[in-house]
Protein backbone atom coordinates (compact mmCIF):
# COMPACT_ATOMS: atom_id res chain seq x y z
CA UNK A 1 0.00 0.00 0.00
CA UNK A 2 1.31 3.45 -0.89
CA UNK A 3 2.36 5.64 2.04
CA UNK A 4 -0.22 8.36 1.26
CA UNK A 5 -3.02 5.75 1.15
CA UNK A 6 -1.80 4.33 4.46
CA UNK A 7 -1.78 7.77 6.04
CA UNK A 8 -5.30 8.50 4.78
CA UNK A 9 -6.58 5.18 6.12
CA UNK A 10 -4.87 5.80 9.45
CA UNK A 11 -6.39 9.30 9.69
CA UNK A 12 -9.87 7.97 8.87
CA UNK A 13 -9.45 5.26 11.52
CA UNK A 14 -8.30 7.70 14.22
CA UNK A 15 -10.89 10.34 13.32
CA UNK A 16 -13.60 7.72 13.66
CA UNK A 17 -12.36 6.89 17.16
CA UNK A 18 -11.44 10.43 18.19
CA UNK A 19 -14.80 11.31 19.68
CA UNK A 20 -16.20 10.44 23.10
CA UNK A 21 -19.69 9.74 21.73
CA UNK A 22 -18.39 7.43 19.01
CA UNK A 23 -16.42 5.52 21.62
CA UNK A 24 -19.63 5.18 23.66
CA UNK A 25 -21.43 3.89 20.56
CA UNK A 26 -18.68 1.31 20.06
CA UNK A 27 -19.14 0.29 23.70
CA UNK A 28 -22.89 -0.16 23.22
CA UNK A 29 -22.42 -2.13 20.00
CA UNK A 30 -19.69 -4.27 21.57
CA UNK A 31 -22.44 -5.66 23.85
CA UNK A 32 -24.94 -6.43 21.06
CA UNK A 33 -26.25 -5.07 17.73
CA UNK A 34 -28.69 -2.24 18.26
CA UNK A 35 -30.96 0.32 16.56
CA UNK A 36 -30.23 4.04 16.33
CA UNK A 37 -33.10 4.69 18.74
CA UNK A 38 -31.71 2.30 21.34
CA UNK A 39 -28.14 3.60 21.01
CA UNK A 40 -29.32 7.23 21.27
CA UNK A 41 -31.32 6.45 24.43
CA UNK A 42 -28.41 4.62 26.05
CA UNK A 43 -25.86 7.37 25.54
CA UNK A 44 -28.19 10.37 25.79
CA UNK A 45 -27.91 11.81 22.29
CA UNK A 46 -30.50 12.76 19.69
CA UNK A 47 -31.19 10.21 16.97
CA UNK A 48 -29.80 12.54 14.26
CA UNK A 49 -26.53 13.04 16.17
CA UNK A 50 -26.29 9.32 16.79
CA UNK A 51 -26.90 8.63 13.08
CA UNK A 52 -24.14 11.10 12.19
CA UNK A 53 -21.68 9.30 14.47
CA UNK A 54 -22.72 5.90 13.12
CA UNK A 55 -22.08 7.16 9.57
CA UNK A 56 -18.53 8.17 10.55
CA UNK A 57 -17.92 4.74 12.07
CA UNK A 58 -19.38 3.04 8.99
CA UNK A 59 -17.12 5.10 6.70
CA UNK A 60 -14.14 3.77 8.63
CA UNK A 61 -15.46 0.21 8.19
CA UNK A 62 -16.07 -0.29 11.90
CA UNK A 63 -19.88 -0.70 11.86
CA UNK A 64 -22.53 -1.76 9.38
CA UNK A 65 -26.31 -1.72 9.30
CA UNK A 66 -28.96 -4.18 8.25
CA UNK A 67 -32.68 -3.58 8.03
CA UNK A 68 -35.04 -5.30 10.43
CA UNK A 69 -38.60 -4.21 9.80
CA UNK A 70 -38.64 -0.39 9.92
CA UNK A 71 -35.36 -0.17 11.82
CA UNK A 72 -31.69 -0.22 10.95
CA UNK A 73 -29.77 -2.49 13.27
CA UNK A 74 -26.10 -1.57 13.63
CA UNK A 75 -23.36 -4.07 14.37
CA UNK A 76 -19.79 -3.51 15.41
CA UNK A 77 -17.14 -5.18 13.29
CA UNK A 78 -14.84 -6.25 16.10
CA UNK A 79 -12.71 -8.28 13.68
CA UNK A 80 -12.29 -5.21 11.45
CA UNK A 81 -11.41 -3.08 14.47
CA UNK A 82 -8.77 -5.58 15.59
CA UNK A 83 -7.30 -6.19 12.13
CA UNK A 84 -7.20 -2.46 11.31
CA UNK A 85 -5.47 -1.64 14.54
CA UNK A 86 -2.95 -4.45 14.05
CA UNK A 87 -2.30 -3.56 10.43
CA UNK A 88 -2.24 0.22 10.83
CA UNK A 89 -0.39 0.36 14.12
CA UNK A 90 2.43 -2.13 13.64
CA UNK A 91 5.94 -0.87 14.31
CA UNK A 92 7.02 -0.34 10.69
CA UNK A 93 3.83 1.55 9.84
CA UNK A 94 4.32 3.86 12.81
CA UNK A 95 7.96 4.51 11.85
CA UNK A 96 6.89 5.50 8.34
CA UNK A 97 4.75 8.30 9.75
CA UNK A 98 7.92 10.23 10.54
CA UNK A 99 9.18 10.07 6.96
CA UNK A 100 9.20 13.51 5.37
CA UNK A 101 7.10 14.14 2.29
CA UNK A 102 9.35 13.73 -0.72
CA UNK A 103 10.39 16.92 -2.47
CA UNK A 104 8.82 15.65 -5.71
CA UNK A 105 5.43 15.04 -4.06
CA UNK A 106 5.54 18.46 -2.41
CA UNK A 107 6.56 20.16 -5.66
CA UNK A 108 3.73 18.48 -7.57
CA UNK A 109 1.19 19.71 -5.03
CA UNK A 110 2.55 23.27 -5.22
CA UNK A 111 2.77 23.23 -9.01
CA UNK A 112 -0.85 22.12 -9.32
CA UNK A 113 -1.82 25.38 -7.60
CA UNK A 114 0.56 27.78 -9.34
CA UNK A 115 0.80 26.49 -12.93
CA UNK A 116 -1.78 26.57 -15.68
CA UNK A 117 -2.52 23.61 -17.95
CA UNK A 118 0.43 24.52 -20.23
CA UNK A 119 2.93 24.64 -17.38
CA UNK A 120 3.08 28.44 -17.25
CA UNK A 121 3.35 30.14 -13.85
CA UNK A 122 0.00 31.83 -13.08
CA UNK A 123 1.36 33.68 -10.05
CA UNK A 124 4.41 33.54 -7.85
CA UNK A 125 3.95 32.09 -4.38
CA UNK A 126 4.65 34.43 -1.48
CA UNK A 127 5.86 31.58 0.70
CA UNK A 128 9.57 30.88 0.26
CA UNK A 129 9.25 27.08 0.24
CA UNK A 130 6.56 27.17 -2.45
CA UNK A 131 8.54 29.64 -4.56
CA UNK A 132 11.48 27.22 -4.46
CA UNK A 133 9.20 24.49 -5.85
CA UNK A 134 8.15 26.72 -8.74
CA UNK A 135 11.78 27.66 -9.43
CA UNK A 136 12.86 23.98 -9.40
CA UNK A 137 10.23 23.44 -12.09
CA UNK A 138 11.54 26.30 -14.25
CA UNK A 139 15.24 25.42 -13.92
CA UNK A 140 14.58 22.02 -15.51
CA UNK A 141 14.35 23.84 -18.86
CA UNK A 142 18.12 24.39 -18.73
CA UNK A 143 20.58 21.64 -19.59
CA UNK A 144 23.18 20.98 -16.89
CA UNK A 145 26.67 21.92 -18.03
CA UNK A 146 25.56 24.32 -20.80
CA UNK A 147 26.15 28.08 -20.68
CA UNK A 148 23.42 30.43 -21.87
CA UNK A 149 23.60 34.11 -22.82
CA UNK A 150 21.11 36.33 -20.94
CA UNK A 151 18.98 36.78 -24.07
CA UNK A 152 18.50 33.00 -24.36
CA UNK A 153 17.81 32.68 -20.62
CA UNK A 154 15.05 35.29 -20.99
CA UNK A 155 13.66 33.50 -24.02
CA UNK A 156 13.48 30.18 -22.14
CA UNK A 157 12.03 31.78 -19.00
CA UNK A 158 9.35 33.59 -21.04
CA UNK A 159 7.79 30.17 -21.64
CA UNK A 160 7.02 30.10 -17.90
CA UNK A 161 6.09 33.73 -17.17
CA UNK A 162 6.50 37.17 -18.72
CA UNK A 163 8.41 38.43 -15.66
CA UNK A 164 11.68 36.91 -16.81
CA UNK A 165 13.76 39.34 -14.72
CA UNK A 166 12.13 38.13 -11.49
CA UNK A 167 12.57 34.50 -12.50
CA UNK A 168 16.19 35.01 -13.52
CA UNK A 169 17.08 36.88 -10.29
CA UNK A 170 15.25 34.28 -8.17
CA UNK A 171 17.05 31.38 -9.84
CA UNK A 172 20.36 33.06 -8.99
CA UNK A 173 19.27 34.05 -5.48
CA UNK A 174 18.15 30.50 -4.63
CA UNK A 175 21.35 29.14 -6.18
CA UNK A 176 19.60 27.07 -8.82
CA UNK A 177 21.57 28.92 -11.49
CA UNK A 178 24.87 30.77 -11.51
CA UNK A 179 26.17 33.58 -13.72
CA UNK A 180 29.26 35.47 -14.70
CA UNK A 181 29.30 39.09 -13.64
CA UNK A 182 28.38 41.92 -16.01
CA UNK A 183 25.62 40.13 -17.93
CA UNK A 184 27.80 37.21 -18.95
CA UNK A 185 26.77 33.60 -19.31
CA UNK A 186 24.27 31.76 -17.07
CA UNK A 187 24.32 28.06 -16.24
CA UNK A 188 22.40 25.61 -14.12
CA UNK A 189 23.99 25.00 -10.72
CA UNK A 190 25.30 21.50 -10.08
CA UNK A 191 22.80 19.50 -8.04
Amino acid sequence: METQDQENELLTFFKALADENRLKIIGVLAQKPSSVENIAAQIGLSMSTTSHHLARLAKAGLVSARTEGHYYIYSLHTDALKSMSQRLLHDEQLRQLSQPVSEDAYDQKVLSNFLDSEGRIKSFPAQDKKLRAVLRHAVKAFEPGLRYPERQVNEILSRFNEDTAFLRRSLIEYKLMEREGGGGAYWRSPE
